[in-house]
């Protein structure tokens, strides 16, 4: 019997793949615990309708952030730092901060997790921060550290 998979089930697909599987075990196992459904030719047409309405919005996703990327690509964040004698820094800007900073002077929410920030910046001066908006697209945030 061919069944489509409704959730990803071990040793067996994933979920949206149709399965070639024993009629008992599709009466048995997947049907009764909503795994799975009969591959009807309704039933297939329905699953490839969700496979290009899941596609459609994917590729919507991946415009916006394309379009935000080059929003966001053509502004900067200025970040103020304790600065002792001699332009020694006191403490350093994490990215939590440059989003509260980012928040507060462009009106973004960006997610501070999302910044790949490797260590927290300790000097003065301009860094490019790599923002991941998308799995497909990476912006570079203009950060400008100045003295307090």
């Amino acid at each position: 019997m061919k069944v489509i998979l409704l959730e990803d089930v071990k040793a067996l697909g994933k979920k949206g793949e149709v399965v070639n599987v024993s009629d008992g075990y599709a009466r048995n196992m997947l049907l009764p615990k909503k795994l799975g459904l009969e591959a009807t030719s309704r039933n297939m047409n329905d699953l490839k309708l969700a496979k290009a309405h899941d596609d459609k919005i994917a590729k919507e996703n991946l415009e916006a952030a394309r379009q935000f990327k080059a929003e966001l690509e053509a502004k900067e964040v200025t970040v103020s730092i304790k600065v002792g004698e001699g332009g020694k820094t006191f403490g350093s800007v994490s990215a939590k901060e440059i989003a509260e900073a980012a928040k507060e002077q462009l009106g973004y929410e960006l997610d501070k997790k999302k910044m790949q920030l490797n260590n927290p910046i300790r000097e003065l001066g301009t860094t490019m921060v790599p923002l991941r908006l998308h799995p497909k697209v990476t912006a570079e945030l203009k950060v400008i550290v100045k003295e307090a």
